[in-house]
């Protein structure tokens, strides 16, 4: 008989709470890697699994989970698995929902209507789930730590001011150690007083619009259920949903574009190389960048063009 979709095996808790196997909270001699082994794809989404679980933020009716997840590994580990990152990707999501439909699934009590109150349902983000890869620089890192940055986004609150609120989870496996930690940041309104590293302008259907990049990296394209963007575009279906990301480098402050588009993108009227390639018909980032100038226009497709000014360059 052949078995689909098998799940990570569950240990029922004396309380009789479910353990699942994606949950590192409670390590065992013999399941925690050793340090210094390399994190295999698996380990990878299980913790990803795991940090979605340390961010979840219970609302009245409903509970949210995290939508965005940056993950850092060990520059070995970076290049051994970039070429199934996007397999990777597919395999997070696909896991992401299926560890919403167990939180959800109802208790023996609530199916008896014995529970005075229902748990509040897990709601998947709108904007599907963000899933990206990075190596781990840092001083220190060995082969098989896994650190995951995740971000939830959250209705405002009136003891936190007039801005919305964002929640950032980091989970990090080290040393065979995991460790989870959560902060909430303010997340004002734009306006002109704030800070913007750049500004991006466009006309969308007669009127002209300007973006302010008030943080190091964006991601520019129609976007979707499965794909993030910040600079969203209401246009044509050449322009693809994750055109192309906008980088910002902190340390020098100049910026650096990256074309993901299926027609291309192009700086002055120069088409940029692209970053993408097909190996064994899995869609692969190259992580080819291009510096921008300080003042540049660029086209998305050649349907759609957006004049870059960085702030203060004249």
């Amino acid at each position: 008989m052949i078995q689909r979709n098998r799940r990570p095996a569950s240990l029922v808790l004396p309380d009789g709470k479910i353990e699942h196997g994606s949950l590192r909270s409670r390590p065992k001699p013999m399941s925690t890697p050793a340090a210094g082994h390399p994190a295999t794809a698996r380990d990878i989404i299980l913790e990803i699994i795991r940090n979605m679980r340390e961010g979840l933020e219970p609302l009245h009716h409903t509970t949210l989970p995290p939508a965005i997840y940056h993950v850092y590994l060990h520059p070995d580990d970076y290049e051994r698995l970039r070429g199934i990152f996007p397999l990777m990707q597919q395999e997070t999501r696909q896991a992401l929902d299926a560890e919403l439909a167990d939180l959800n699934r109802a208790s023996l009590g609530e199916r008896l209507k014995l529970a005075r109150k229902p748990a509040s349902k897990v709601v998947a983000p709108e904007g599907g789930w963000q899933v990206q890869f990075f190596p781990n620089t840092d001083d220190g890192v060995e082969p098989g730590d896994i650190v995951i940055y995740s971000e939830l986004a959250l209705p405002a609150k009136p003891e936190f001011g007039t801005g919305s609120m964002t929640k950032r989870i980091n989970t990090t496996r080290m040393a065979g150690e995991t460790t989870a930690t959560r902060k909430y940041e303010e997340q004002l309104p734009a306006t002109k007083e704030m800070e913007a590293y750049a500004t991006l302008s466009y006309d969308d259907h007669g009127a002209t619009k300007t973006y302010r990049m008030t943080k190091n990296q964006i991601v520019i394209g129609r976007g979707g259920r499965d794909y993030w963007t910040d600079l969203k575009l209401n246009t044509l279906p050449d322009v693809s949903r994750e055109h192309a990301r906008l980088r910002r480098d902190a340390d020098t402050g100049e910026f650096y574009i990256k074309d993901l588009s299926r027609l291309g993108t192009s700086v002055n009227g120069e088409n940029i190389p692209t970053s993408v390639e097909i190996v064994d018909g899995e869609k692969r980032d190259k992580n080819v960048e291009v510096k921008l100038p300080a003042q540049a226009r660029i086209g998305l497709a050649d349907v759609i063009f957006l004049e870059f000014h960085a702030a203060g360059k004249a």
